[in-house]
């Protein structure tokens, strides 16, 4: 059967579920899976699980016990679903997180409500990234219906925690075996990155807490103490008078998107100094003391010119050298968590497959980038040695985390399309022997 006789069938099979992907990606949002602090991951799971089970496929419902953030309270589900195919051949496992971060403020739609206007679903998660979960359900599903007997394997996952890190969803996957290369060859995350678009990796990421540490004191005697705030005050003086401008000098050959991306940054996350926050609903004054200590949660991005070696000790260096300069300064780094940077060759069987569909749905070349902020990838390749990774999926990345966030129904009909025509090339009936 010649390919565009067999692409025009999977495209048709697709366009014939669109109700059915408007009605599943409205589904998915309506559970309001908010991290942190991980609320209703065991319902999506189970929501997803008892779909895919229709479909012919087993599932496994996995608790990342004992992960950051799992508790009783909120535990760390994942789900993970296999359907084995008719012969012998490569197994594609399409990766989506189920997580969504808050709403905060500014929206005309209700966050969680799904609704339909325009050809586009408003809601947290439509962007990022349920409709790319339920784009690659409703490719998988139509592709399995149009060529039953496929080779190989296909797998669906939903995974907890990626919008912090994702510790207690792909990395537990992939230290449980769940992304060797034994066990899989070629995976796709549907991030939103724009339908024309392949994203072969991330920049790299360190986060740090700094503490600078000073001495109480009575507030009406500061010279008898030793203020903190201070100390972190000349911190970030240093930082804004050299690291910064330092940063802004360097660039990457990686494709990076958006171009300001292609620079290393650095963001101050959080800054807290003196006495902690009173409580909801006490309306007394703080005491009037020095503060003794002052922390910085910082966010530092590098790329893959740079060592994470040669990212930390530039921070050390900058400490040091105020430390040089004011006799009573004392400081801590706390390591958070530290991920290289990672790129998938454009030349990768799931890449070259992934730019022949796009070529063949959207009618143009594809765009390869690079994203400026990690995503599951990182783990898949750091952790499950597993290097045939991309992202790919709906949804416009600018709208990721916004208010009115939302998804266009036609955007995931072609992202859907191009999904079950790389199932085609890599699991594809009669082509994997």
């Amino acid at each position: 059967m010649p390919n565009t006789i067999r692409h025009d069938r999977l495209a048709a099979a697709i366009d014939a579920r669109r109700d059915d992907l408007i009605a599943l990606t409205q589904d998915l949002i309506r559970i309001p899976t908010v991290n942190p602090p991980g609320e209703a991951y065991l319902e999506i799971c189970e929501y997803v699980q008892k779909r895919l089970a229709k479909s012919g496929y087993t599932t496994q419902l996995v608790r990342a016990e004992g992960t950051p953030g799992d508790s009783d309270r909120y535990p760390r589900w994942n789900l993970v679903a296999r359907r084995e195919g008719g012969g012998r051949g490569d197994t594609v496992h399409f990766n989506s997180h189920h997580d969504v971060v808050e709403t905060g403020s500014g929206w005309t739609f209700d966050p969680f409500g799904a609704e339909l206007k325009d050809g586009r679903i408003y809601g947290r998660g439509t962007c990022d990234m349920k409709g790319g979960l339920a784009s690659s359900i409703i490719a998988a599903e139509a592709f399995a219906e149009v060529f039953p007997q496929f080779d190989g394997a296909i797998e669906i996952s939903a995974t907890a925690d990626e919008e912090t890190g994702g510790f207690g969803g792909v990395a537990y996957l992939a230290k449980q075996g769940f992304f060797t290369p034994e066990r899989v060859q070629h995976v796709i995350i549907p991030e939103p990155l724009n339908k024309e678009r392949i994203c072969l990796g991330h920049r790299g990421v360190w986060w740090a807490e700094i503490e600078t540490k000073g001495r109480i004191a009575h507030g009406s005697m500061p010279f008898l103490g030793d203020s903190a705030i201070r100390h972190m005050g000349a911190v970030i003086a240093r930082m804004e008078d050299e690291l910064f401008p330092a940063l802004a000098k360097r660039s990457t050959a990686m494709p990076v998107v958006p171009p300001q991306a292609r620079q290393s940054t650095l963001n101050i996350n959080s800054l807290h100094g003196g006495q902690p926050e009173p409580e909801d609903g006490f309306d007394g004054f703080p005491a009037p003391v020095v503060a003794h200590s002052a922390r910085m949660i910082i966010d530092r991005r590098y790329l893959i010119e740079e060592s994470p070696e040669a990212v930390r000790q530039e921070m050390i260096d900058l400490l040091e050298t105020v430390k040089s300069e004011r006799p009573e300064f004392r400081y801590e780094v706390r390591d958070l968590w530290t991920i290289p940077p990672t790129m998938t060759a454009k030349d990768s069987p799931v890449v070259t497959a992934v730019a022949s569909a796009i070529s063949s749905v959207l009618g143009l070349a594809p765009e390869y980038v690079v994203s400026p902020g990690t995503y599951d990838q990182k783990h898949i390749d750091r952790i499950g040695r597993m290097h045939n990774c991309i992202a790919y999926g709906p949804g416009i990345l600018d709208l990721a985390h916004q208010p009115d966030e939302y998804v266009g129904v036609d955007d995931m009909l072609d992202a859907a399309k191009v999904m079950a025509l790389t199932l085609d090339a890599l699991v594809g009936e009669g082509l994997v022997q």
